[in-house]
């Protein structure tokens, strides 16, 4: 984990939820298939690409893809050369519906953006191999919520962007001061729901448009960054 989000949540490693979260991963280990696969190296990486004090944007996700080759612990994210995920593939559109010259690339990287600014973070860290939300209700919900507090805590206003109804529900509990900082509201971007509101939903142009009244030119997020022929 990254040294200012351990520091910040260190309190939580030996609280009874965790004790036993950690346990019923190492049990999951011994038996299943879990993803990330590399969960040392993987499952914190969020934390490590943006450390808590770099934070301008937060986008939650429920749960790691759960098949091979997906899941390197950034919500959304796939490395190459695994084939783009159609939620990914509609968060491609949104960004040049928004920003007209962006040319959605043909990975699912997202870690250009993590070093940016944007917290890809899940509310559920790990998986059982093709077994969607197989790991939820088991901790990871408590912890990851003390992340976000620790994010809506901070002196520096950031964006929330809170895509489906269970990213809202979790916003909503943490108590985002909304004269501090700025939340988000859609349908997820997943093709069943992209368009019922995600797809339109301006959220990257509306982001850096409240990014630079707050915090100049330097606090927005170059979306672009991933474009295919971003220089």
């Amino acid at each position: 984990m990254g040294p200012t989000w351990y520091n910040a949540l260190s309190s939580e490693f030996e609280k009874p939820y965790f004790v036993r979260l950690k346990k019923f991963i190492s049990t999951e280990q011994k038996s299943q298939t879990i993803y990330p696969p590399n969960t040392v190296g993987d499952i914190y990486s969020w934390s490590r690409l943006t450390p808590l004090d770099s934070v301008k944007v937060v986008i939650l996700g429920q749960d790691p893809y759960h098949d091979v080759g997906q899941a390197h612990g950034l919500s959304f994210s796939v490395l190459p050369p695994t084939k783009v995920p159609g939620s990914l593939r509609n968060i491609h559109k949104q960004i040049k519906a928004d920003y007209p010259s962006f040319v959605p690339p043909s990975t699912g990287d997202l870690t250009p953006l993590a070093e940016a600014g944007v917290l890809w973070l899940n509310a559920s860290l790990t998986v059982r191999a093709h077994s969607a939300a197989s790991h939820s209700k088991k901790g990871w919900e408590d912890f990851t919520k003390q992340a976000l507090k620790c994010v809506a805590r901070g002196e520096r206003g950031v964006v929330f962007m809170a895509w489906g109804l269970p990213a809202q529900k979790t916003i909503d509990s943490i108590g985002v001061d909304k004269t501090r900082h700025l939340v988000l509201r859609s349908a997820h971007p997943s093709p069943l729901s992209a368009h019922r509101g995600f797809l339109g939903n301006n959220h990257f142009r509306l982001a850096n448009e409240w990014l630079r009244e707050k915090h100049g030119e330097d606090g927005v997020i170059d979306w672009e960054i991933l474009s295919d022929d971003h220089k």
